[in-house]
């Protein structure tokens, strides 16, 4: 056995066990968590060569020109349990250049928002809260629009549904079947005053005093019933 020389003064000593050295040795290394090596979105993230987008087109009577709205996707850890879509930029297309310098304000602002990372989500309230001093405009199917910007914000909701990032609204069991039983209650209202306004006469066609029929029209000059003939004129 080998001597050794201990210069220093002892201040604190182990002994050290045969059987624990082994078992250190022996012993299996941790794999490494999953969670070390998910990548998250931040703003030194690179962009990839090819991003996966989709294009929405919205077309406003305020404007003679439509605005074509593209979000570009990043998918982050793809092939894992961790896999993400998160938008990464979003450009705006539109001939009319009134808007161009907003425009292009707006695509820099949005696109570094969803670069930096975190809860995006908050943009669509923002966007849908802006209103246009000269007055909104209604959608096909009854929908109020307070502005351009606000319908911006409706296309990155419908986008963020679509990927999974926001909820899509809906009604519950309760709600649907009471919003069903207003909407039958309605209809059916409507189908009664319509089978008394129903007429086979024109539209406009005026009451008649002889036989109290929507039928009177103005024919060569003279009012005329078409229902029971009668005339100014003979």
């Amino acid at each position: 056995m080998a001597h050794l020389k201990i210069d220093k003064k002892i201040t604190k000593y182990r002994v050290r066990k045969a059987e624990t050295e082994e078992a250190a040795k022996s012993a299996p290394k941790e794999p490494a968590k999953p969670q070390d090596n998910v990548i998250w979105m931040h703003e030194k993230l690179e962009r990839p060569e090819v991003l996966i987008g989709s294009t929405y087109k919205i077309k406003t009577p305020v404007s003679d020109h439509a605005m074509y709205v593209t979000i570009n996707d990043i998918i982050l850890n793809e092939g894992t349990a961790h896999e993400q879509r998160r938008p990464f930029e979003v450009f705006i297309n539109s001939k009319n250049l009134d808007h161009f310098q907003w425009i292009v304000a707006l695509t820099r602002v949005i696109s570094a928002v969803f670069r930096k990372g975190g809860d995006t989500t908050f943009l669509v309230d923002e966007l849908k809260a802006v209103f246009d001093p000269r007055g909104g405009y209604w959608q096909p199917g009854g929908k109020y629009m307070p502005s351009t910007i606000a319908e911006l914000g409706h296309v990155i909701e419908r986008h963020l549904q679509s990927i999974g990032l926001l909820k899509k609204p809906g009604l519950d069991e309760h709600q649907r079947k009471l919003v069903d039983e207003k909407r039958a209650e309605f209809e059916a209202r409507t189908k009664q005053t319509d089978a008394f306004s129903k007429s086979v006469f024109p539209e406009g066609a005026q009451l008649c005093s002889k036989c109290n029929t929507a039928a009177v029209v103005m024919m060569d000059g003279c009012t005329t019933c078409l229902n029971c003939g009668d005339s100014k004129c003979g």
